[in-house]
């Protein structure tokens, strides 16, 4: 007897329930998807969007430049930027002094050389990839303690 109900309360998909549910389908299909669909659609963007600002924040980047920053390089490709960004600075400072603003410029060269590394690494295996971005990292480091010492924050 507990076998039996055992059998009855089973839960498998059978030829008979598949056909049940593509005759349900076929009555409810085209009065509930022109209801759902625009929630759906509505539903999706908002995920979407709140996903691309959560991956903005992360990278510490506006969503308009998001698209800029992809791949597995894309945080450190972001930190160079904004490393760029604030040699430029200095460079433009008046404040800076001739030693200041030859360290952005030579500052600026190295992080060309760091970007097109990041860029390098991309289709590199796995485990030279991350010795690259721990490489990049490391003299990200350095360049941003610098940036930081000669912009007196």
């Amino acid at each position: 007897m507990a076998r039996k109900a055992k059998v009855e309360g089973d839960a498998r998909f059978t030829p008979k329930k598949a056909k049940n549910a593509i005759a349900v389908a076929k009555v409810l299909g085209p009065v509930v998807i022109p209801v759902v669909a625009p929630f759906a659609v509505r539903a999706a963007g908002s995920a979407r969007e709140l996903y691309d600002r959560y991956q903005a924040r992360k990278l510490g980047v506006s969503v308009d430049k998001l698209g800029e920053y992809t791949g597995r390089g894309a945080a450190l490709h972001a930190r160079i930027a904004g490393v760029a960004e604030g040699c430029r600075d200095l460079q433009k400072s008046e404040k800076a002094s001739k030693a200041d603003q030859e360290f952005a410029k030579e500052s600026l060269n190295t992080l060309e050389q760091l970007s097109a590394s990041v860029r390098a690494a991309e289709r590199m295996p796995a485990a030279r990839r991350k010795s690259v971005h721990r490489a990049v990292h490391g003299e990200l480091e350095r360049l941003e303690g610098n940036l930081l010492h000669r912009l007196g924050i």
